[in-house]
């Protein structure tokens, strides 16, 4: 939808001759470092031109009302600056107004209400963060049309806030934090447990980044995902009969391999392996980025798919049978499933002249194995959230 019709679309929805402030928040992918932010590890998150789009305008009591163009069933929400409690049934809804709820808590002046149309392109349940997406877009309209300067790690950290505390989905930092942080053109390294970052110029001129929707509900992402975060605690558990250590981020490879005898299962050992050796692998990229190794690189993708097929166990059929097509046609240099697992997407870096032959013997295999299409997008890396002016 073109910024026109969206405009249109909110002033039919509100009733209003007012043209209301554009606001935009991108999604993410994340490049390399799967599963590592919850073990104290590193990541490396782009922000992509998919995303959510606001429109807004004040009121002049404290109503704040809610409408998506994504989900037109549920209609207009409207809630008070005054009551912002978690209601389940105000769905989506809970994600805005969880922000507005701890920036009034942290003494921000938030003095009146807004009217708020929202419009994702983000594909729902694709695992790129349209969660995350809402929370920031929402945390700059406040900060812009209430003349707020907000450090924009707060907002970060308040965006995680609202999905640990608020929603009660126990994520890591990552998605608000690439999301609020994004760079035109750049991915970042962000050692999790410092919040340390840095940024990395991702030269892609030549090659394009696929997104590869498997259209698969990630129906079981949030119990297996809570799951795999104890098996890694039991594993620091046991390690630290010996270690002096919080979170298996702080190991090397060859320091964990010293060790791992300690840790009593065997399937805490491959959950923990995967942490270990997909952190290395992730700082590792960066340093192949710089120097220009774009091929290295790949072949780190390739690992990571590999490693959270066999010892993390978070891909199924759907991500694996979109990965293995990829890398067997010519122009791909990696690809791997990107997110939570157990459906969401895949990402493939592929060479510009042959995306089309690529995406075609994608569809057609995993047609074939799985019974339907998959979707593709080809992402442009963007900057995070901000106004459109």
């Amino acid at each position: 939808m073109d910024k026109l019709k969206l405009i249109d679309h909110f002033k039919e929805t509100f009733q209003t001759d007012v043209h209301p402030r554009i606001f935009f928040a991108p999604g993410r992918i994340n490049l390399i470092g799967e599963h590592t932010d919850y073990n104290g590890g590193h990541v490396f998150p782009a922000a992509i031109s998919f995303g959510t789009y606001a429109c807004v305008k004040p009121r002049k009591d404290r109503h704040i009302r809610f409408y998506s163009v994504n989900f037109p069933e549920h209609g207009m929400t409207e809630s008070s600056l005054d009551s912002l409690a978690d209601h389940p049934t105000d769905h989506w809804t809970n994600y805005p107004k969880g922000m507005f709820y701890y920036l009034l808590q942290k003494g921000y002046s938030i003095d009146h209400g807004l009217d708020i149309l929202f419009y994702g392109n983000i594909p729902n349940g694709a695992g790129l963060s349209s969660s995350a997406s809402i929370e920031l877009v929402t945390g700059v309209i406040i900060e812009e049309m209430f003349s707020l300067n907000i450090d924009r790690m707060e907002l970060v950290r308040i965006g995680q806030q609202v999905e640990n505390d608020y929603i009660g989905v126990n994520t890591g930092i990552m998605d608000q934090f690439a999301i609020g942080m994004g760079k035109k053109d750049h991915a970042m390294l962000l050692d999790c447990d410092t919040l340390d970052y840095e940024y990395a110029p991702i030269q892609l001129e030549k090659h394009d980044i696929i997104i590869i929707n498997t259209n698969k509900r990630r129906e079981l992402a949030d119990s297996k995902y809570n799951e795999r975060r104890q098996q890694c605690e039991e594993a620091v558990c046991d390690l630290q009969q010996e270690l002096n250590i919080k979170q298996l981020g702080e190991l090397t490879p060859k320091r964990f391999e010293a060790y791992r005898h300690l840790i009593q299962n065997e399937i805490n050992q491959q959950r923990a392996k995967h942490a270990v050796y997909e952190n290395a692998r992730t700082i590792d990229a960066l340093k192949k980025l710089r120097a220009g190794e774009l091929q290295v690189f790949g072949e780190l993708v390739n690992q990571s798919h590999i490693s959270l097929r066999d010892d993390y166990e978070v891909t199924g059929l759907e991500l694996d049978t979109i990965t293995e097509a990829a890398w067997a046609q010519p122009g791909v240099i990696g690809a791997r499933m990107t997110g939570a697992g157990f459906g969401g997407c895949a990402i493939a870096i592929v060479a510009k002249e042959n995306t089309a032959h690529v995406k075609q013997e994608i569809k057609q295999h995993y047609q074939k194995t799985i019974g339907y299409e998959p979707s593709f997008y080809v992402a442009a890396i963007s900057d995070g959230a901000k106004e459109i002016k």
